[in-house]
């Protein structure tokens, strides 16, 4: 499977009378996307509250916007769960739904007892019972508290359906790491828009970056001027690209993130609960990101 470029971990609207996932907002979204020249989109991972989502709303939305995602891009969906059992489960619905690949992030609840020995059964029985491809997932340690360790990524990337691992880490040095483990055996995609040219350099085939749904055509260019040794093209889009990243990605998340779609006229609206929407005193704060990014034009200036 071909994961170089970037992909965009779509966000989840929600209906904000009844709380149910909006279908034709979330197709509305990536039909704007798709006019970009991303590689794929990410359904059901951390921007997209994957967690906060039941399984038949997972199936619901892989198969609602499969036909969205046209012209060979790659629709990826989140299935990790707290049990092994439930994540082959939920990897089974989605790729009969139409995902071609899953991103699986790591059980966490039970901290103390996920050794990597049990790390490794758990991902290699997802891997032997999926019917497309894994992509490991290293969350931000801010959210999840669980790292994947090198040694155990390059046991695991010696399975054939175990392709790649998004890093979220935001830390060069791990990525670094996890690039020499996956060597020859799957590719390495930063999570981090911030540090997205550092990752190309360590070794790192693309991204799965947030805020690529914001700059989805700056975000496919760097890897593309990357790639074609344009190194400094590439440095002043990343200079443009990392600003809005730290702002929306790493300290407004997806309340931020939400918001920021509201303004470019997109379908962001309220996260599901127990997440609150942006405080008001974060949106002044916000609207300078975007002015800054060249989104939306500056009130000041205006």
């Amino acid at each position: 499977m071909e994961l170089s470029g970037v992909f965009a971990p779509a966000t989840t609207p929600f209906d904000p009378v009844t709380g149910d996932v909006d279908v034709i907002s979330m197709r509305a979204n990536l039909r704007r996307w798709m006019e970009t020249p991303l590689s794929g989109v990410v359904l059901f991972g951390s921007t997209g509250e994957g967690v906060l989502l039941d399984e038949e709303e997972k199936v619901r939305l892989t198969a609602a916007t499969r036909e969205v995602v046209d012209g060979g891009r790659l629709l990826l969906a989140g299935t990790g769960a707290e049990s092994t059992r439930s994540a082959i489960r939920q990897t089974r619905a989605v790729a009969a739904a139409g995902a071609d690949a899953v991103l699986v992030q790591p059980p966490t609840f039970y901290k103390p007892l996920l050794t990597p020995a049990a790390l490794r059964d758990h991902y290699l029985a997802v891997a032997e019972a999926a019917p497309v491809p894994v992509i490991l997932y290293q969350v931000p340690p801010k959210l999840s508290g669980m790292e994947l360790e090198p040694g155990l990524v390059h046991e695991l990337a010696k399975h054939p359906n175990i392709v790649g691992i998004k890093d979220s880490s935001g830390d060069l040095r791990t990525l670094g790491d996890l690039a020499d483990a996956c060597r020859g055996g799957c590719d390495v995609l930063s999570g981090s828009g911030a540090i997205l040219y550092a990752a190309l350099e360590m070794g790192a085939v693309g991204g799965i970056l947030a805020v690529s749904l914001l700059l989805p055509e700056e975000c496919a260019a760097l890897v593309r001027a990357f790639g074609e040794e344009r190194f400094g093209e590439a440095g002043r889009l990343q200079e443009r690209i990392a600003p809005l990243h730290k702002v929306v990605v790493a300290d407004l998340g997806v309340p931020g993130m939400k918001a920021a779609l509201d303004s470019m006229g997109m379908r962001g609206g309220a996260p599901r609960p127990p997440i609150q929407p942006l405080r008001n005193r974060d949106r002044g704060r916000l609207a300078d990101a975007l002015a800054a990014a060249g989104i939306l034009p500056n009130p000041i200036a205006a």
